[in-house]
């Protein structure tokens, strides 16, 4: 305990474990996504977290801790992974992805993230095609199984009579593959990937009848 207290004291270590510690209690392992540990390009670093920011959300999950690290080994002392994701953010905003951010520390950012029908009702903008995760091809719907289509379809209705749209049925397919590309990014094929896809049209239809 005695030796506990000086190392406190003299901020060695000490100091980076306990506000490690306070980090860990309140984002958990789940939340945190650590770019520093792994040393991604700008462009891995930018393409890793808009897919993990999409599956969190999905998760309905409402902040996250992004950590960049604060460059100090960087050319300049400038991190192109804090750059990168500093130019991400925006973007993601205006697709519904994030609601807004903060600085937590010189190294990490606090993310705050969309609802899912902030996700659904963000305008596509064709600036933003470029910087989106890959979508699963229009093709895939056909792959998916029975209670994912139903699921789907059941949202396309819900979204439909929503707007007011008096003959849904007519642009039910059109309606479906849309939230179905809303709401895909950043999910990989697979059974778990259509179980999380499950869970964000039970999600979108949640927010639809509250």
């Amino acid at each position: 305990m005695t030796a506990t207290f000086y190392r406190m004291r003299s901020g060695k270590v000490s100091l980076h474990s306990v506000l490690r510690a306070f980090d860990e209690a309140q984002f958990g392992s789940k939340n945190t996504l650590n770019l520093r540990e792994s040393l991604p390009s700008a462009a891995d670093a930018r393409y890793r977290t808009e897919a993990w920011l999409r599956e969190r959300q999905i998760s309905r999950v409402t902040e996250v801790l992004v950590i960049t690290g604060r460059g100090n080994q960087s050319p300049n002392g400038v991190s192109a992974v804090r750059e990168a994701i500093l130019s991400l953010l925006p973007s993601l905003r205006r697709r519904g992805v994030v609601s807004e951010w903060r600085e937590h520390s010189p190294g990490s950012f606090v993310v705050r993230l969309g609802s899912i029908s902030s996700l659904l009702e963000a305008p596509r903008r064709k600036r933003d095609r470029a910087h989106n995760a890959p979508l699963p091809n229009p093709e895939s719907l056909k792959d998916l199984d029975r209670s994912t289509i139903e699921l789907l379809r059941r949202l396309a209705i819900r979204s439909l009579e929503a707007l007011g749209i008096r003959e849904p049925d007519k642009y039910v397919e059109a309606e479906m593959q849309s939230k179905f590309n809303s709401l895909a990014g950043g999910i990989k094929p697979g059974v778990e990937g259509e179980a999380r896809l499950r869970e964000a049209f039970k999600a979108a239809l949640d927010q639809l009848d509250e």
